[in-house]
């Protein structure tokens, strides 16, 4: 049974509505526990002028009854209250395309001659939907002990400093920029401060971490079953989004294998354990046991009050861009959604992992865990494979 979904929607009409098929039947689900996602969403750090309109919420519509799933298809809506403000408005075509929108490859594309057909649906407002269905990859995963979160390590110009990550994670938790810790908590307030005066835009480095991961989630088999490829395909399908690594994959590139790789010991369990975790928790598009540690680099989005050089598609001339509302920096309410896209895919990986119909069925189900990894007591290894020459 595949964990999936389809959205659907623009940034101002009136509504996003979301189709999640393949949750188990008996997982409890509610509102209440989508909207705690939602509302991380709508962290007011950085935040433009919509966020002081929106406060969402997921209606659902069907494949929930008294407070579990059916495992009938779950329906969401997502209400845009800002379709109040636009409706019946007429809107003037909007022909000037910005640097770094979907603007002029999809006017290229779709043919249309109205930038905004492009820029409804490209909008980040569509990561509302990928939040309610993280919510539900979230409940799931945890009725196995798998959790997730994370934190900004760096923002704008602000470096980023080493932590201790369980602290930093915590202190994130409650931290209005998603910071490490008090001296990053300041320094990235005075980040944003500074770049709404100066009319621009913010990136930044988002860290998240998953733990209680089974071993063997994921596979080598073949290219689109490795879990580093699917996820990796998630991160990168946010909006902003240019960059992805497993734990500290481009700093490793300056380290020689032989220090790089973590180390397999045998403890006096006789379990097989791993001292280090460079790797992320994953090798070979599978997860180790370990926690999955993922870093995702987030450009400063391109909608900036200060004019960019563009030119007008109406008539060809050279035009400076136009001011539409934003965020001055929405790293902070992107931690979530990196979360929720990290959590879909492993969701819908466990779901393949187990099998089953129902949340009864599939914890009925042993996942291996890293005290499964002992050595045989005679370890044999065949090769040639027997049989063969």
């Amino acid at each position: 049974m595949a964990f999936r979904y389809i959205s659907a929607g623009e940034s101002h009409g009136p509504c996003l509505t979301v189709i999640v098929e393949g949750v188990p039947a008996g997982l409890p689900l509610s509102e209440d526990l989508i909207a705690a996602d939602l509302a991380r969403r709508q962290l007011k750090a950085g935040a433009g002028g919509r966020m002081d309109i929106e406060t969402d919420r997921a209606e659902i519509l069907s494949g929930v009854m008294a407070g579990r799933t059916t495992g009938a298809p779950i329906a969401l809506r997502i209400a845009n209250r800002d379709f109040a403000a636009w409706q019946g408005r007429e809107v003037p075509a909007y022909t000037v395309a910005r640097p770094g929108h979907a603007d002029l490859a999809a006017c290229v594309k779709y043919g249309f001659d109205d930038i905004r057909c492009a820029l409804e649906r490209s909008s980040a407002r569509e990561t509302a939907c990928r939040v309610a269905v993280g919510a539900v990859a979230r409940a799931f995963l945890g009725e196995f002990g798998i959790t997730a979160s994370s934190y900004v390590a760096s923002l704008g110009a602000v470096p980023e400093c080493p932590v201790d990550l369980d602290a930093a994670l915590a202190f994130a938790a409650t931290s209005p920029s998603r910071a490490p810790d008090q001296t990053a908590e300041d320094a990235y307030a005075n980040a944003i401060h500074l770049a709404r005066v100066q009319g621009e835009t913010l990136g930044g480095r988002i860290v998240c971490v998953v733990r209680g991961l089974p071993v063997g989630l994921g596979s080598y088999v073949t290219p689109d079953r490795r879990l580093d490829a699917r996820i990796g395909g998630a991160v990168l399908s946010v909006n902003a989004i240019k960059g992805v690594e497993f734990g500290q994959a481009f700093a490793a590139t300056a380290v020689p294998g032989s220090r790089l790789h973590d180390p397999i010991v045998r403890d006096d369990a006789g379990h097989l354990v791993r001292p280090t975790n460079a790797a992320g928790g994953l090798e070979a598009g599978m997860t180790t046991g370990q926690p999955l540690v993922v870093r995702a680099a987030m450009k400063p989005i391109p909608t900036t009050l200060a004019p960019q050089r563009s030119v007008n598609l109406a008539d060809g001339q050279p035009s400076a861009t136009a001011y539409e509302r934003s965020d001055t920096c929405p790293v902070p309410r992107a931690c979530v959604v990196i979360e929720s896209v990290i959590l879909i895919e492993l969701a819908a990986a466990l779901c393949e992992k187990l099998g089953g119909d129902s949340l009864t069925e599939m914890k009925s189900r042993r996942l291996a865990t890293p005290d499964d990894v002992r050595l045989s007591p005679e370890p044999k290894v065949f090769w040639p494979l027997p049989g063969h020459d």
